[in-house]
């Protein structure tokens, strides 16, 4: 791993980064391997640390990976397995969910909160890091980040999830049947994504050092960093959602806030670093790309394994949500349509990026039924007002999962970030 064909400065950093989640992730197997018991929060740090250490690995592989494979389709394998340590606790909850009802809320918690913390803070964290860059770069002002004309098809895929969504807090339930459609729109979406040529990525850091591995090389590292990453993942899954719940019931905090905001937060750490790099690097819309395709991910493969998981672990059919958990689905579907409806064409604001932020930030202030329906409102009306300012893109990015690519008009090929 160290070779010289690598580089002195590719080596050093590669032996330091996997060095430092060796250190982080050591502690986790001793304890779940030595079936060693300890406090609640104990199991919490040591947990939380090495899912948050695999969750790099994991990062890095995939972002190295893109060497091999197409442009589209390393997008969505780097946002899908970047999101795997969240997956893996939110199924652990739904398959729980099936013997024991009280964990259906935990999983409920920790799939909206992840999709809520990737659209209200990912989204317009890294957008405003890439404008700034813009600025630095190009010495102007700028007032919005330009997506490319291919990211129309992420966007009607999300599009159509976002609507399809919207039957969960309808019904109620997420019902296997519904998790079947939306695992089916994830598959057609991948199938869509392999139409791409192989491009050459811009690798920064870890994963630049991954890439520069020989192709023999790298085609054995990159496997075995998946591979262990995967198993630390599966190893500290239980007891890291566990832990989660039971520091709650010590300290007195409330377990649905801890799930739903601590869990997602700390398996999606390296992918929002990652992204804020590559956006502070001047590359804001490749960040942004992969982000939109985490959130077609979660909408679609997470929300569609949950009663899966629900099923194999004893339960009916049906994820039932309760009344808290109905509101939740509501607030979170909303704030997805209004997150799509305010780029639709591909042209991501300033404003709309502290708009996003801001509605995020209010959701800790306003708490309660009422709160939640007055914030879902909020989002509705905003939502409504920019599908009207774009109405002329909707029908565009609706059928664009239809349709060959590119699903663009060619004026609307314009430039990766737009200065004032």
């Amino acid at each position: 791993m160290t070779s010289p064909s690598i580089g002195r400065a590719h080596a050093a950093r590669l032996t330091r980064s996997l060095g430092i989640c060796a250190v982080l992730i050591a502690p986790a197997v001793t304890l779940r391997v030595g079936g060693i018991e300890t406090s609640p929060l104990v199991q919490l740090l040591v947990y939380g640390a090495a899912v948050v250490a695999a969750s790099f690995l994991l990062a890095w592989a995939a972002e190295a990976a893109q060497k091999d494979i197409s442009g589209g389709l390393a997008i969505a394998v780097l946002a899908l397995i970047a999101v795997l340590p969240e997956y893996a606790v939110d199924l652990f909850y739904a398959y729980r969910a099936g013997s024991d009802p009280e964990y259906v809320q935990y999983a409920a918690a920790n799939m909206t909160g992840s999709n809520r913390l990737l659209l209200g803070l990912g989204w317009p964290v890294v957008v405003l890091v890439a404008l700034a860059a813009a600025k630095r770069l190009h010495k102007g002002s700028t007032r919005a980040l330009h997506l490319e004309p291919g990211n129309r098809l992420e966007l009607g895929f999300l599009m159509v999830a976002g609507v399809v969504a919207f039957l969960m807090p309808i019904t109620g339930q997420i019902h296997i049947g519904f998790g079947l459609a939306v695992l089916a729109w994830f598959g057609y979406y991948l199938y869509r994504l392999t139409r791409g040529e192989v491009e050459e990525p811009h690798l920064v850091g870890t994963s630049a050092a991954l890439g520069a591995l020989s192709r023999i090389r790298r085609r054995i590292v990159l496997p075995g960093l998946f591979v262990v990453a995967a198993a630390v993942i599966l190893l500290c899954a239980e007891p890291f959602a566990t832990s989660l719940v039971d520091t709650g019931t010590q300290l007195g905090v409330d377990r649905f806030l801890l799930v739903q905001w601590l869990a997602p937060l700390s398996s999606e750490a390296p992918e929002f670093i990652i992204a804020i790099i590559f956006a502070s690097r001047g590359n804001g819309a490749a960040a942004i790309a992969t982000l939109i395709s985490s959130k077609v991910n979660q909408w679609t493969l997470l929300v569609g394994s949950l009663p899966i998981a629900h099923l194999l672990g004893g339960g009916g059919s049906s994820l039932v949500l309760d009344s808290r958990q109905v509101e939740e689905m509501l607030l979170t579907s909303v704030q997805t349509m209004m997150g799509v409806a305010l780029i639709l064409a591909l042209r991501f604001t300033r404003a709309s990026a502290w708009t996003l932020l801001g509605l995020f930030a209010v959701q800790f202030a306003v708490t309660g039924t009422t709160g939640r329906l007055i914030l879902s409102g909020v989002y509705a009306l905003i939502a409504v007002a920019a599908l009207v300012h774009h109405r002329r893109h909707v029908v565009p990015t609706f059928l664009a999962p239809f349709r060959p690519l590119p699903a663009d008009a060619p004026e609307e090929r314009v430039p990766q970030v737009a200065a004032r």
